[in-house]
């Protein structure tokens, strides 16, 4: 499955750019105005890298939340159980579908000219 949006910032800019904020933070009267700054030189919006910090944060364990390698490896979970329930529920229907059809056959009585019928 691809990504809803494009990925315009190569993974070193970002890194970069978070480093930068976090360099340069105590240069600027507060962290949102580091981030105004350094997003204009960089060419995003300073939500997009606002968002960068805190993910950084994040997976370094300065800030709570869970980390991205832990986020995608349970997205990839999730992914595998809808997958394992889909499958359950299709093997769960052809098994109903075979089980009636065996009863139906076992039903019907055997008639002797169905046996000995000839062809033509």
């Amino acid at each position: 499955m691809t990504s809803k949006t494009t990925n315009k910032f190569s993974p070193e800019v970002r890194t970069r750019a978070v480093r930068m904020v976090l360099d340069h933070a105590s240069e600027h009267p507060s962290r949102w105005a580091a981030v105004t700054s350094i997003a204009a030189k960089i060419g995003c919006t300073p939500q997009t890298l606002h968002d960068w910090v805190k993910k950084a944060e994040v997976d370094s364990g300065q800030r709570a939340g869970v980390p991205t390698d832990a986020a995608e490896k349970l997205k990839a979970l999730e992914r595998e159980n809808r997958e394992l329930r889909q499958a359950n529920e299709i093997l769960r229907k052809a098994s109903a579908y075979f089980a009636m059809a065996e009863l139906d056959r076992r039903s019907k009585p055997i008639r002797l000219y169905q046996i000995h019928r000839t062809p033509g």
